[in-house]
């Protein structure tokens, strides 16, 4: 199965009252190739995503969309603009600054990360 894609996703319901973290287990041996993540209103929602031991080691205070629309984060926005590469049993962990900087709290957040194995 190398060279397989596959999409790990997060959602959470409602508008949001405190930063939500969301943790797994990679299965595998794989690149982050790609991180969509939304609210359903006009938000001030934060991305940080990376290692439990470093974890905004792969994406950094990414600004998630609003209203619906995705942000996209690709090669260009992770960490030293390199896809980062997990290896089989590395912990994940995505954590959402539910509001930002005491801005509009995100709604109805989803998060989808698109991995390529290998």
């Amino acid at each position: 199965m190398l060279g397989e894609r596959f999409m790990i996703s997060y959602h959470t319901a409602g508008t949001l009252a405190a930063n939500h973290v969301f943790c797994f287990t990679m299965p595998c041996d794989a690149q982050l190739i790609e991180v969509s993540a939304v609210g359903s209103n006009a938000n001030n929602g934060i991305l940080t995503i990376g290692p439990t031991a470093d974890d905004d080691s792969y994406l950094d205070d990414f600004d998630i969309g609003d209203s619906y629309t995705p942000t996209v984060a690709d090669q260009d926005d992770f960490v030293g603009d390199e896809f980062p590469h997990p290896v089989k049993g590395t912990v994940i962990k995505a954590s959402l600054d539910y509001d930002g900087a005491g801005g509009t709290a995100a709604a109805n957040f989803t998060l989808v990360m698109t991995f390529l194995e290998g």
